[in-house]
């Protein structure tokens, strides 16, 4: 089984020489990653500059896009042959709810759907610091038996990509895996006003607090609750139900 991995948060992310690691037992894996972070890039392409991939070893390449651009370089010109699965991750931070249209790490996975690959994104609900790799690190060969089981399944789910979500805890306390949906979130105070050295107005987008809601089969409760989430996600966004009544609203030219 050849396995291709990127991620968004860059070529010497953590998250990505944990998922190397958890992968490796599953089969032959490249690598092709962006050589800065492109956190929040969502599915967007670099349509304004050539791109350079450079090899930095054996099956192992850094590319100056976005996520998006890697999984289509890498597909469309540097492995040999088509991958079984891409992976994307590990995200330095949870995706979950509408982080899934920001996320760059599943636009990686997305982008690996989009040209026929069947894709999972894989994001670690906590922060990873230097001085707490062993967190993340502590889940490495429970995501291997995680991957060997999903890659394994006999009827992996057509035009579908799994986003999971592991939740900050150790290993050990992790109390199972439970299939979800997204959850909503709202974002307070993410918008900074504040002043550059020649006190012209700027403003930052980050930080700020989260308030989140949703079922309790959505993915951000289950993470809460210590669980693996799993949440399988499609690029059909069409809301079927607005079809189904369309008799009550849709007013014809």
């Amino acid at each position: 089984m050849r396995l291709l991995i990127s991620n968004d948060d860059g070529i010497l992310a953590r998250g990505l020489e944990c998922l190397e690691r958890a992968a490796r037992p599953l089969g032959d894996v490249w690598v092709v990653a962006p050589d800065r972070e492109q956190s929040a890039t969502s599915h967007s392409l670099t349509l304004h500059h050539p791109l350079r991939p450079v090899q930095l070893g054996d099956q192992r390449w850094q590319v100056d896009g976005t996520p998006t651009d890697c999984v289509m370089v890498a597909i469309s010109a540097l492995l040999p042959d088509r991958p079984d699965f891409v992976l994307s991750g590990i995200n330095h931070g949870p995706n979950m709810g509408e982080d899934v249209l920001y996320s760059g790490t599943v636009a990686a996975a997305m982008e690996g759907l989009a040209l026929g690959v069947p894709s999972i994104a894989v994001s670690f609900a906590g922060r990873v610091l230097r001085s707490d790799d062993s967190l993340l690190e502590d889940h490495v060969s429970t995501l291997t038996r995680l991957l060997d089981h999903l890659t394994k399944l006999p009827d992996f789910p057509a035009d579908t990509l799994f986003n999971v979500n592991i939740p900050a805890v150790p290993a050990a306390e992790v109390k199972g895996v439970k299939l979800t949906r997204l959850g909503r979130r709202v974002f307070s105070d993410s918008l900074t006003k504040m002043k550059d050295p020649w006190g012209r107005e700027i403003l930052w987008i980050g930080g700020g607090s989260v308030a989140w809601s949703g079922s309790e089969d959505s993915d951000f409760r289950a993470v809460k609750d210590g669980y693996v989430s799993v949440t399988p996600l499609h690029l059909d966004l069409t809301a079927r139900d607005r079809l189904d009544d369309s008799a009550r609203w849709w007013l014809p030219l």
